[in-house]
């Protein structure tokens, strides 16, 4: 850090005031307004934050939580830190697919999500990691797919418009996010940026999310957040944590849109039979189903459908997307269990 960096760094006695409210622990920690956590996360992503203090803020908030109005702080600090994608020229609406986690026990079938979708005939724009060891990540069976990750913007929107798909690296799409993410190789936990790279809306305009989470008790957190502070997400319980139906349990997805939930659910189909978790073997089996000589997981299809059913919601009702920092009131959650048309 060169000198003149030290007179941009947050007011010191601002930080240890909110280290003092967050940092007592999981019973007595409180939560900081949502003014104040947009404040302190845009100085962290903006490395205005010593060292010694981001330690302690992300460690302090991995043991209380963070609450409803932290997040969408911590939200609308993430979407100001980076530029966002054009829509494609023919206004066709996306959906945006997060993968973070990659595979340890599965197949990561996001590919095929995100392929089955290009298909027919909707963008899909997923955005993530590179590489994570131990686990095999989407960009690594895209790659034995033949598909290349974006290296921009424009390439990312130019690859949506001309086949569909896209695979937008983090360290591409929110530099400054992508170094708070990192600090887990520092650290040795993850930190709040990991949820937070998976409710981006890296699009300039309507899209659809898929918002995943790996424990059920974080689903309510969701609901809640983007019934109160966000809209237009598909919500469930991934596989491993990536935001694509579990080919093996029951596949319910949630959508989130104008202060409402509503569940869109199937009957469980017989298990499917996966390939060995390897990106070699998860992509030829990706092609063989996309050739049809494999049938599509009846969770995954039923996704498939979900999405474009959420897509023809957000064209249905024509109004504009709440932004992570606008508050929407909350009226209600339903349940539907019909499958999507």
């Amino acid at each position: 850090m060169g000198a003149c960096d030290h007179f941009r760094l947050m007011d010191e006695a601002t930080l240890t005031r909110y280290l003092k409210e967050i940092g007592r622990g999981k019973n007595a920690a409180g939560d900081l307004p949502r003014e104040d956590a947009q404040a302190l996360f845009s100085a962290m992503l903006a490395g205005r934050v010593p060292d010694l203090q981001l330690g302690g803020v992300l460690i302090a908030l991995r043991v209380k939580g963070e609450s409803l109005d932290e997040l969408a702080g911590f939200a609308a600090a993430c979407e100001a830190s980076y530029l966002h994608l054009q829509p494609p020229g023919d206004g066709a609406i996306p959906i945006v697919i997060p993968s973070y986690n990659g595979a340890r026990q599965l197949p990561n079938l996001v590919p095929l999500l995100a392929l089955l979708l290009a298909k027919a005939g909707t963008p899909a724009l997923v955005h993530g990691v590179v590489n994570d060891p131990g686990r095999v990540t989407t960009r690594e069976v895209l790659g034995e797919l033949g598909i290349e990750p974006a290296t921009s913007l424009c390439e990312a929107r130019e690859q949506l418009g001309a086949r569909r798909v896209s695979f937008l690296p983090i360290d591409v799409l929110a530099p400054q996010v992508a170094a708070t993410l990192a600090l887990r190789r520092r650290l040795g936990v993850r930190n709040s940026a990991h949820t937070l790279v998976k409710m981006l809306q890296p699009v300039a305009g309507a899209a659809v999310r898929i918002v995943s989470v790996t424990h059920p008790e974080y689903l309510v957190r969701m609901r809640e957040y983007f019934t109160q502070h966000d809209s237009a997400a598909l919500l469930l319980r991934g596989a491993e944590g990536e935001a694509v139906a579990h080919p093996r349990r029951e596949p319910v997805m949630e959508w989130a849109y104008g202060g409402e939930v509503v569940a869109w659910k199937v009957e469980a189909g017989a298990p499917p039979q996966l390939p060995d978790r390897n990106a070699k073997a998860t992509a030829r089996w990706i092609e063989s189903v996309l050739a049809g000589d494999t049938p599509v997981p009846a969770a995954i299809q039923h996704q498939v459908d979900c999405c474009r059913r959420a897509i023809a919601a957000l064209s249905l009702r024509g109004t504009p997307v709440a932004a992570p920092d606008q508050q929407s009131a909350v009226r209600g959650t339903k349940q539907s269990p019909e499958s999507p048309r």
